[in-house]
């Protein structure tokens, strides 16, 4: 079932500012799927060496800005998700300070308390970034699961 509210927090992600790369939450299929937006403004201080007259969202930025996406399609109450792969990611165009990038995460596989997602980053309607990227449920605060085999 397809549910819409904007906090990202109030969808269980753990992050808090400065590293809350998620403006708005779209729509949330819980444990499938959701669709986010993030604006960067151009007075944020990685602009002003990544590049110098030619300011570019880094990559590692729209990464994470997908992990947060993925995390929140996660969705099951009381979890919180960390990072553990970047299975694969493209960054086709750069994005500029200013633009609204559209962030999806789509679950593909489940194995083993392991999640992986499809990821796509847009803007303007165009593909900007894409990739595959898996999380694992943090069993508490500070505690990682065991290391699991990696999904095929």
């Amino acid at each position: 079932m397809a549910t819409r509210a904007s906090d990202p927090v109030a969808w269980g992600l753990p992050h808090r500012e400065p590293f809350i790369f998620i403006d708005a939450v779209g729509e949330v299929v819980a444990g499938e799927s959701a669709r986010c937006t993030v604006t960067f403004p151009p007075d944020a201080p990685f602009f002003r060496g990544h590049f110098p007259g030619d300011p570019v969202v880094p990559g590692v930025l729209l990464t994470e800005a997908l992990a947060q996406t993925a995390g929140i399609a996660a969705g099951r109450p009381g979890a919180a998700y960390r990072l553990s792969a970047v299975k694969m990611m493209k960054f086709l165009e750069p994005v500029r300070p200013g633009e609204t990038v559209h962030l999806s995460a789509r679950k593909t596989v489940e194995a083993g308390g392991l999640i992986q997602f499809d990821v796509v980053a847009e803007v303007a309607g165009r593909k900007v970034a894409a990739g595959a990227l898996v999380l694992n449920r943090a069993l508490e605060p500070g505690i990682s699961p065991a290391p699991h085999p990696p999904i095929a």
